[in-house]
């Protein structure tokens, strides 16, 4: 068949099968006397090959090599597809931070860095939360168990996985924009420095157990609207004070009113929620409104 024929048959233009033939992807089977191309029926699947192979992305040169044999389709196709996985993941960023761009007043500079913070390799994201670190525990006194909070709080990476979802795109970039916040850092610092000056005691217990047990007591108060929150506030005050070794009194509740206060800030919170949804860890409810409630009843009950 001459080129005409091959190209109705591929519906690949002429042009582009002369350009296949000239660089040896598609050689013509013969010559005519005229000196045109002929072609023949392994020269169509030649052609059809080569077009997959195109449409999936890979480029002339590796196709030649595949052709040739010089290079194993398996290996090829397999190199090709974690190629295309890179680009998609690329992708993915991308339209995470186009999203982000999109939902709020934004400028091409901001676009520009929400592009970086998306596109940031695992080393880069490493680097951006041990710098907010390096910035909130700046000033804090340093002793053993200020030592050892922050390489506990250090330890824990927002590993981005290979294949990321978009929840975990967008919780990336969330999160890389709250560490930037100059207030957010300045709120971190101010708790650490109270939490680890010389002297410092801790009424409100972090233990676990003692935190499901005080967000299981004021949830059910709270949930069901309880008339008597003074009740609850008792409650909690008479075993803090009791586990801390110190007489509940106006000067402790007040000394606990300014401690959870302080530590009433819910994007400490959305951190670590995001850090569970960027390494696929269980969901982290919020608590941020119990403590708030707690709160504002404890301000509102005197001790007895």
């Amino acid at each position: 068949m001459n080129i005409g024929e091959l190209s109705r048959l591929t519906g690949l233009p002429v042009k582009t099968i002369r350009y296949y033939s000239d660089v040896g992807l598609v050689p013509e089977a013969e010559r005519s006397r005229a000196g045109y191309r002929r072609y023949d029926h392994g020269s169509i699947v030649r052609l059809e090959f080569v077009r997959t192979l195109r449409e999936l992305g890979l480029d002339l040169a590796t196709i030649r090599q595949v052709l040739d044999r010089g290079a194993d389709l398996r290996e090829v196709a397999a190199a090709h597809a974690s190629a295309l996985g890179i680009q998609i993941r690329v992708l993915r960023l991308r339209r995470a931070a186009l999203r982000a761009v999109a939902g709020r007043d934004s400028s091409p500079a901001d676009l520009e860095r929400l592009a970086r913070i998306a596109q940031a390799s695992a080393d880069e994201r490493r680097r951006i939360i041990d710098e907010f670190f390096d910035s909130i525990f700046a000033g804090v006194n340093e002793t053993a168990e200020s030592q050892e909070f922050a390489a506990g709080m250090r330890s824990v990476s927002a590993d981005l996985p290979d294949e990321p979802t978009d929840e975990q795109v967008d919780a990336w970039i969330e999160l890389a924009e709250m560490l930037r916040a100059p207030d957010f850092r300045a709120r971190l610092r101010e708790m650490g420095r109270r939490s680890f000056a010389p002297g410092a005691r801790r009424i409100v217990p972090t233990g676990p157990a003692d935190l499901k047990w005080f967000i299981d007591l004021v949830a059910e108060a709270q949930d069901r609207g309880s008339p008597a929150p003074a009740a609850v506030v008792d409650e909690v005050m008479q075993r803090w004070s009791a586990a801390a070794g110190v007489p509940d009194g106006a000067d402790l509740r007040r000394e606990v009113a300014e401690a959870i206060e302080l530590s009433i800030e819910p994007r400490a919170e959305r951190y670590w929620q995001l850090m569970a949804v960027i390494n696929g860890w269980p969901p982290i409810p919020s608590t941020m409104h119990r403590w708030a409630w707690f709160l504002s009843a404890l301000r509102a009950t005197p001790p007895r």
